[in-house]
C-alpha cells in the first residue's frame, strides 16, 4: 500500500516537472523510502527536496514511520534510462554489448539508438609508422548491456 501512495505521487511530480524522471524506486521491510532521480537538464538539490517535501507532506506519518532519501545518480552510476543518454552527448562513454566494449564519444541519440565515435593509432598500410583512423559505430538501444560515462581529469 505505501509503494502505490509513493508511485502515485511522484507520477504527480513528474507531471509537475517535465524534465525530471525516475531512475529507482525501492522500499525496505522497515518503510525506508529511497528515490533515485534524474533530469533532462541534471538535478539540482532543490529538484531533491520538491521530490521529497512532495511525498513527505502527503504521507502521514502517524499512520506509517518512514524515512525518506531522494538522491540523483552518481557519477559513477550506469546509465539505465535511454532519457539519460541525451544528456551525455559530447561526453566519453564505456557501453558494453554481448559481444564487444566501446570506448569513444557519444555524438548523436536517436530513437532506437546512439553512435559513438573515436579515434585509435593504427600501422600504416605500407611502410613503418601509425596512423589516426576515425571510428563511428552505431549501437541499438536492445543492445547495450552496460553504458557508463567516462570521468577524466
Amino acid at each position: 500500500m505505501l509503494k502505490e501512495k509513493v508511485t502515485a505521487l511522484l507520477n504527480e511530480v513528474f507531471e509537475d516537472n517535465k524534465s525530471l524522471f525516475l531512475i529507482d524506486f525501492s522500499i525496505t521491510p522497515d518503510n525506508k523510502i529511497k528515490v533515485i532521480i534524474d533530469g533532462d537538464n541534471g538535478v539540482s538539490l532543490k529538484d531533491c527536496i520538491a521530490v521529497s517535501r512532495h511525498v513527505e507532506h502527503n504521507l502521514d506519518r502517524e499512520e506509517i514511520d518512514f524515512s525518506l532519501e531522494v538522491t540523483s545518480p552518481g557519477a559513477t552510476e550506469p546509465i539505465v534510462n535511454n532519457r539519460q543518454f541525451n544528456k551525455n552527448k559530447g561526453r566519453k562513454l564505456q557501453v558494453k554489448t554481448a559481444e564487444e566494449k566501446f570506448e569513444g564519444e557519444l555524438t548523436n541519440v536517436a530513437e532506437s539508438g546512439i553512435a559513438l565515435s573515436w579515434k585509435a593509432r593504427e600501422p600504416k598500410p605500407v611502410g613503418k609508422g601509425k596512423v589516426t583512423v576515425k571510428y563511428e559505430k552505431e549501437i541499438p538501444f536492445a543492445d547495450i548491456m552496460e553504458a557508463k560515462v567516462m570521468i577524466t581529469f
